[in-house]
């Protein structure tokens, strides 16, 4: 199952959502959604041209003032899995990539790629990191996006391991001075 489908698949299940019933049932007191904020949010979303990929609908910032309160609702519990899914891809391929660079540097694999491209398709692995994501998301929110950018950072990184800088010419690998090479250079500054 690709992301898109995946996607599809939570838009219509956040379609046929059903509303709480009652706070007393479920022991969580509804809130009214802010359908202002909302209609502001997809307005932000129509200015950067992202509508169409986030919501499935090319919108203007005309139409999103037309919208019915509960196409605001919709169109936005759309945006809601479309940014939850996008960051949970993120999160992925980033443990996938760095994983993989663990293991390659205790076990020697042959091709880097395909064993990463495999982790990425298999549904089990994938299913256990979004829901990782997901409760990682609830809990830690915006620390996410620093995370993040650790994760992106340490995907940079060469973790291969480097050859000794040597300071000088005249020196060894730990620093001390070679044979033969003090002697040549006390006469040549004698001079």
């Amino acid at each position: 199952m690709s992301a898109e489908d995946a996607l599809v698949d939570v838009i219509n299940l956040l379609e046929k959502e059903p509303a709480p019933s009652s706070c007393l049932a479920g022991g969580l007191v509804p809130t009214a959604p802010d359908i202002p904020a909302l209609r502001e949010q997809l307005a932000v979303l129509v200015s950067t041209g992202k509508a169409e990929e986030a919501i499935g609908v090319q919108l203007t910032h005309e139409q999103v003032k037309r919208l019915s309160d509960k196409e605001v609702e919709t169109y936005t519990k759309r945006y809601e899995a479309y940014v939850g899914s996008k960051t949970t891809e993120s999160l992925i391929d980033s443990f996938i990539f760095l994983a993989t660079k663990a293991v390659g540097m205790a076990v020697k694999i042959k091709d880097i790629e395909a064993y990463q491209k495999e982790l990425r398709n298999d549904y089990i692995l994938n299913k256990e990191l979004s829901n990782l994501a997901g409760n990682l998301s609830l809990k830690c929110g915006r620390f996410l996006a620093a995370a993040n950018a650790v994760f992106i950072t340490t995907k940079h990184v060469d973790f291969s391991p480097q050859s000794p800088v040597q300071s000088h010419p005249s020196r060894d690998e730990q620093g001390y001075p070679l044979e033969g090479v003090d002697e040549v250079l006390d006469s040549a500054t004698a001079e």
